[in-house]
């Protein structure tokens, strides 16, 4: 049974809603018939045992994955009716292993806007870079970047969509226990700046504790529990 809590936000604006969201892959079920409310402002961890269906749920969206069954709707609009770059613009990913284009650092900032016709001024590119703590770093080389840095890159690369919402895949796992606090703080710092509505999945659940104020409990692809992330977590 779903235990839903919306902490007396029922005023606030839905910004993302799933409608009965499902991914079947062959005979295995990957999500199955998720219905969620994302008000804007909200932190949410997505948080489960392995194999819950999280990172596939998170997939689902912005159509990085197909749902098989159900929508999900951007301000109200069903996100089948927008085109998936401009999708995927609005609601920007993060993935766990940051994959960054061949070349420098600016590169990659630019590429974003440079498909939409729009030249990223240098200026703004160091203004971002500041922003992840990497001064300095616009002609540095993708290669040369250790792990922290790469997932700064890649987070300062969505950002420069100018992002409403934000969708984060296990943002700190694959980095050593300094960086992933770095990393951490940072996102906080961003999210709570630029006031933007976050989903994110951690197996880590004082990383939840730390950084959302609700949190999505799944189980073999379905929602068990949603609510403030005090009391999903300590269910």
């Amino acid at each position: 049974m779903v235990e839903e809590k919306n902490n007396n936000l029922s005023e606030a604006r839905v910004v993302l809603e799933t409608r009965d969201l499902s991914r079947r892959v062959e005979d295995k079920i990957l999500v199955d018939g998720i219905n969620l409310q994302v008000q804007a402002g909200q932190k949410i961890a997505i948080v489960g045992p392995s194999g819950a269906g999280k990172t596939s749920f998170l997939r689902l969206l912005n159509r990085l994955d197909e749902p098989t069954g159900g929508t999900v709707l951007l301000d109200e609009t069903d996100y089948r009716q927008i085109p998936p770059r401009e999708l995927r613009r609005r609601v920007g990913m993060v993935l766990q292993s940051p994959y960054l284009f061949p070349g420098s650092v600016a590169d990659n900032l630019a590429y974003g806007p440079n498909q939409r016709g729009e030249t990223m001024a240098a200026a703004k590119v160091e203004r971002l870079l500041e922003r992840v703590g990497l001064d300095g770093y616009a002609s540095h080389n993708i290669n040369n970047l250790s792990g922290g840095e790469a997932q700064r890159v890649s987070l300062a690369r969505t950002l420069a969509n100018k992002p409403e919402i934000l969708l984060l895949d296990e943002p700190t796992s694959a980095l050593d226990d300094a960086s992933e606090q770095e990393v951490e703080t940072l996102i906080n710092q961003i999210i709570d700046d630029e006031r933007l509505t976050c989903l994110f999945v951690t197996h880590d659940m004082d990383q939840a504790l730390r950084m959302a104020r609700f949190a999505l409990y799944m189980e073999n692809g379905q929602q068990l529990r949603f609510g403030p992330v005090e009391e999903v977590i300590h269910a």
